[in-house]
């Protein structure tokens, strides 16, 4: 996994706070990081409640992981939180269809091979992050699940196929169709913008 988190320092003292349950380090913690968990959480659920009870789980999952956490390099507990997190995301989509399905039929050639950022995903930089969202939201779950896990987690298309239960080649054709949509969605929003620019 290409990890490329952004990183944060969290100082052993503040660990070891967070440890004995200190009630301070506690809010603390959770101030800091309950919004860009639940940023996460949004990108995979569809519905806001599912990804406020997500970060809730998912902060008792760290409370109670941290005697065994060991940071590795500067940043590893905010990749550890962030795995947890996309984890239990997984976990609540295959639970709403005890089987996880990707919408869609695979198509073994309807795919690209990429491993760089496309002309779309570049262009998306240049949306407010609540649009960007907004859009991504929008897309059918299976697609926005695997954008998700390759474009913002950098998992692989194996790692994404043994996460989902899927072949490579339905994550790849996944991955292409995703990256239509999303196409589309961003032509069609800066063509409204552009419109709107023209009128003033």
């Amino acid at each position: 996994m290409r990890d490329q988190a952004r990183v944060k320092n969290v100082s052993k003292a503040f660990l070891d706070a967070l440890r004995k349950g200190e009630r301070q380090a506690l809010e603390e913690f959770y101030d800091r990081y309950a919004p860009e968990m639940l940023g996460v959480a949004l990108r995979y659920l569809a519905h806001r409640e599912d990804a406020e009870d997500l970060v809730q789980e998912s902060f008792i999952k760290i409370i109670n992981g941290l005697p065994q956490f060991n940071p590795l390099f500067t940043g590893a507990f905010e990749v550890w939180m962030k795995r947890i997190v996309v984890n239990g995301a997984l976990n609540v989509l295959r639970e709403k269809s005890k089987k996880f399905h990707i919408n869609g039929s695979p198509n073994m050639h309807d795919h690209e091979e990429a491993d760089d950022l496309t002309d779309n995903e570049q262009q998306s930089l240049q949306l407010d992050p609540q649009t960007a969202l907004n859009m991504l939201a929008e897309l059918p779950e299976g697609y926005r699940t695997v954008m998700n896990l390759y474009v913002f987690e950098n998992y692989t298309h194996k790692q994404i196929a043994q996460a989902l239960d899927i072949t490579e080649n339905t994550s790849k054709s996944q991955l292409s169709k995703a990256r239509n949509m999303m196409r589309n969605k961003m032509k069609h929003y800066f063509n409204q913008k552009q419109t709107v620019e023209n009128e003033r």
